[in-house]
């Protein structure tokens, strides 16, 4: 069975502005880019730091402890020092809320 679990507002999301958010006490970052909306879990693989209060370029974001870049889109890690990815999410809008199926 397929479970999506509730986010946030569509309209809380800023484009190019990370959205930190916890579900299933899991901690994940939703990313508005050019209307289409991303979520990976809000960890660096590097040394676990927040990508949430990372800056966003494109579909990456770097961050902020020691540059390690991620695909917002997929998880994978683009630059060192981080050299595995972090779990992107399957998104889904419906009446204006964001909806989140964890993936492992």
């Amino acid at each position: 069975m397929v479970v999506y679990h509730f986010a946030c507002n569509f309209s809380n999301l800023t484009p190019n502005v990370p959205y930190s958010a916890e579900i299933e006490d899991r901690f994940v970052m939703i990313t508005l880019i050019d209307g289409e909306v991303y979520c990976i879990d809000d960890t660096c693989t590097h040394d676990g730091g927040t990508l949430g209060d990372g800056e966003v370029s494109g579909h990456c974001i770097a961050c902020p402890r020691h540059g390690a870049k991620f695909d917002l889109r997929t998880g994978d890690a683009l630059s060192m020092p981080a050299t595995e990815p972090t779990v992107s999410h399957e998104v889904k809008i419906e009446d204006g809320k964001v909806f989140v199926k964890l993936n492992d």
